[in-house]
């Protein structure tokens, strides 16, 4: 069965790409930046909220990066809107002594629901957008760290290591969400990492009850974080509750192939075929999500199944 993903999602179209877009927050120790892209035509668009990650580049885990990922998105229909979060590396000379530094787990949340507040004032920022937005059609995705921000806004909750606070960031305006590379369980950290991040010790994904979408590689072994291996990554899925998917990337290291960035120096798996995959497979699922009776996600699992050579594979509760 050769189906292309011309198929699935129809033919990529160009895509504006447009930054950055400035929100002054009241609070917040720096103005939030965000990057738009969305597709050259089409009306009606749903929204992608993406959350970088913390990787060891400068830039990539800002608005400028995920440009395979999110330019792909952008061409097959969505508009993808990128902040910076306070933990990025370009802002960190700035906001080193401001609370909850260097991480701002709960400022990363924030960022999303302050965007949504504003969408409409967004969307007339940009040139050519004004009008084509659905604003009822609204997804979360995020690696790793954006993965941690993203089960966040689906529902799942965190108890304040400071405080003892049991702490919820729900947005039901998300209906739909897709983790990348997301961290698993806190009481299977037991890295040299844990310290860092105490927050990752408290995550309940019980709690996490809106639609996703997990990702992961097989090969994603973050030890730093746990000696669990990379079933690690699974556990938005395994410890939710449906309806939810797992795809597993064979072959698949942290960076999925390569979705930070074009070369990314942080890519041990370069492979821009797996990022295809990725693209398609996270797209399909998405639209099928935010569009009743579309068929794009089981066309692309029934498409993975009949591959003699399959990027990976999905399983669904």
């Amino acid at each position: 069965m050769n189906t292309s993903t011309a198929d699935i999602l129809g033919a990529p179209v160009p895509v504006l790409s447009y930054s950055p877009v400035v929100l002054s927050v009241p609070g917040r120790p720096v103005d939030l930046q965000v990057r738009v892209s969305a597709p050259e035509t089409g009306s009606g668009l749903p929204v992608i909220l993406f959350s970088h990650g913390q990787g060891p580049s400068n830039d990539l885990s800002s608005l400028n990066g995920y440009a395979p990922l999110v330019n792909f998105w952008a061409a097959h229909g969505f508009v993808v809107i990128q902040p910076t979060h306070l933990s990025s590396r370009t802002l960190s000379h700035l906001v080193a002594d401001a609370p909850e530094a260097p991480f701002f787990w709960r400022s990363r949340a924030q960022d999303m629901t302050d965007i949504l507040d504003r969408l409409d004032e967004i969307e007339k920022s940009v040139p050519l957008l004004a009008g084509r937005i659905d604003h009822t059609k609204v997804a979360v995705a995020g690696h790793s760290f954006g993965g941690f921000t993203s089960s966040t806004l689906l529902g799942a909750e965190v108890t304040d290591p400071d405080t003892g606070e049991a702490v919820s960031f729900l947005e039901p305006r998300i209906t739909t969400g897709v983790l990348l590379a997301a961290p698993g369980r806190g009481d299977a950290i037991n890295g040299p990492m844990g310290q860092a991040v105490p927050f990752f010790r408290t995550i309940d994904f019980s709690t996490m009850t809106t639609p996703a979408l997990v990702v992961v590689g097989d090969e994603d072994d973050s030890q730093h974080f746990t000696d669990m291996g990379p079933l690690w990554h699974a556990d938005p899925y395994t410890l939710s509750p449906g309806p939810k998917s797992l795809l597993t990337l064979f072959g698949a290291g942290h960076a999925l192939g390569g979705i930070p960035g074009y070369d990314a120096a942080e890519t041990t798996d370069e492979s821009p075929e797996r990022v295809a995959a990725v693209g398609r497979l996270t797209s399909a699922y998405l639209r099928s999500r935010l569009h009743p009776g579309d068929h794009a996600w089981q066309t692309a699992c029934e498409a993975l199944a009949a591959d003699p050579a399959p990027a990976g594979r999905v399983e669904t509760t």
